[in-house]
């Protein structure tokens, strides 16, 4: 058995089979937040929080780089101090939903990541969020779990391996963001930034 021919095999696969009409709607839904200034927080647990954090990187940072207007993004999981200040006083289901009730408006937009999509504080602030009239977004895998159930939009990866669906999230946050580049903006300052590391 070639474990690294398989794994990245297995990976392939799933990316190839993406559901790309979903992945597109949310791309869509991101780039009219950023056209009407409409605020997005995103959200995860260990490796779906280092994609959360990451994906609003490029989002804020790489897109302010093309012009004057800047994108209102947040990654929940950015506050160590306070999360644990949540977790501590409160629960950890806690965590992201005490956060939305200081920013969330009415339109914005909730990303929740779970591999699992049964993560106790993402199912608790997309339910929060929807009874804000927020947009929101689901990002899992397996069989989507409660939060495809929540979520109003959804990317659910067909697989039960939770490293297999971490990767392809991440790739799919890449994807994304390049799509918002590209659509936004003229192929000469993309081609500007290329080698600009997030």
């Amino acid at each position: 058995m070639d474990r690294v021919k398989d794994y990245l095999s297995a990976v392939s696969s799933l990316l190839m089979e993406a559901p790309e009409e979903e992945i597109r709607k949310v791309a869509e839904l991101l780039l009219d937040a950023y056209s009407t200034g409409r605020q997005v927080f995103i959200m995860g647990n260990g490796g779906s929080a280092a994609t959360a954090s990451h994906f609003a990187c490029d989002l804020q940072k790489t897109m302010g780089l093309l012009g004057e207007k800047k994108f209102k993004v947040m990654a929940l999981t950015d506050s160590t101090p306070l999360m644990t200040a949540w977790a501590n006083d409160f629960e950890y289901a806690d965590i992201f939903a005490r956060q939305l009730a200081t920013w969330l408006a009415p339109g914005d937009l909730v990303i929740g990541i779970s591999g699992s999509g049964n993560s106790a504080n993402i199912m608790k602030a997309i339910e929060y969020a929807n009874n804000q009239s927020a947009v929101t977004i689901g990002m899992s895998g397996f069989n989507g779990g409660q939060l495809a159930q929540s979520a109003r939009y959804n990317i659910i990866i067909q697989s039960d391996n939770m490293q297999h669906i971490e990767d392809v999230h991440m790739v799919l946050a890449h994807l994304i963001f390049r799509y918002l580049l590209e659509v936004n903006n003229d192929c000469q300052s993309v081609e500007s930034i290329n080698g600009i590391a997030a």
